[in-house]
């Protein structure tokens, strides 16, 4: 393993300082794609979330309880029915979206809808039952309220996204199926990982494997950093604002 390791390690280092620019394209693609997915869900996903969230109608638990399970839904599947649908005998081939960024950017939109849905309206409903009350004591009108419960749960909102686009970040299925894995084109890093690997060239598949486990590190750590600042200033926030609202 080791002589796989120490290698792969190396031409990794080797491959980030050369300058090698099908590299560098290559991580940009999957920021692209990964970024411009979470941008796309959260267009239709939050306010889905506010909705379920700060709303109770009947059938609600059933609209959460689908969200809640297409976050498992597997991306291969997703990825073939994205596939069969963008192909020109699809019903969306007009659109030309099969092997591109764009349709694998809009397969991962898809793809983290869920995670954004569930995740945003759990934390609004949590705050609901707690804020909801206070707000109305001191005078909060019912659209003041729902500005306020939201503005309690921007650190979760935030949170979920990050989760999203690391999720985009490392997805296979979506972009192998839909991106087809081009070069110089729609090749991202899980895709450049899943050939290399084919072609028996493990030292380089592992390279790109820790280039991709490196940026998912830092998200990891960004995500972190949001959780201890969410923790340190959601008191004085809190207090900041309360004041704010009772001399309304």
């Amino acid at each position: 393993m080791a002589d796989i390791i120490v290698p792969a390690l190396q031409q990794a280092i080797n491959l980030i300082t050369s300058g090698d620019p099908e590299v560098y394209a290559t991580v940009y693609r999957t920021i692209y794609v990964a970024g411009l997915g979470t941008l796309l869900a959260c267009l239709w996903s939050i306010p889905i979330a506010v909705f379920l969230g700060l709303y109770n109608f009947r059938g609600k638990w059933v609209i959460k309880g689908i969200f809640n399970a297409l976050m498992g839904i597997p991306t291969v599947a997703l990825g073939l029915l994205l596939f069969l649908l963008f192909s020109r005998q699809g019903e969306l081939g007009f659109m030309n979206l099969l092997f591109t960024l764009n349709g694998i950017a809009i397969g991962e939109a898809i793809l983290v809808t869920p995670i954004i849905v569930s995740f945003t309206a759990n934390a609004l409903g949590s705050a609901d039952s707690q804020l909801r009350d206070l707000a109305r004591t001191l005078g909060a009108s019912g659209f003041r309220t729902n500005l306020t419960l939201i503005r309690e749960t921007i650190w979760s909102i935030v949170l979920s996204l990050t989760a999203s686009f690391n999720r985009c970040f490392g997805e296979l299925g979506i972009a192998s199926l839909v991106g087809g894995s081009i070069l110089g084109e729609t090749r991202v890093l899980t895709t450049s990982i899943a050939i290399w690997t084919n072609f028996g060239d493990f030292s380089l598949a592992m390279a790109y494997g820790i280039i991709l486990m490196a940026i998912v590190v830092v998200l990891a750590l960004i995500v972190s950093l949001i959780e201890r600042l969410r923790n340190e200033d959601m008191g004085l926030n809190r207090l900041i604002f309360w004041g704010g609202l009772g001399g309304r």
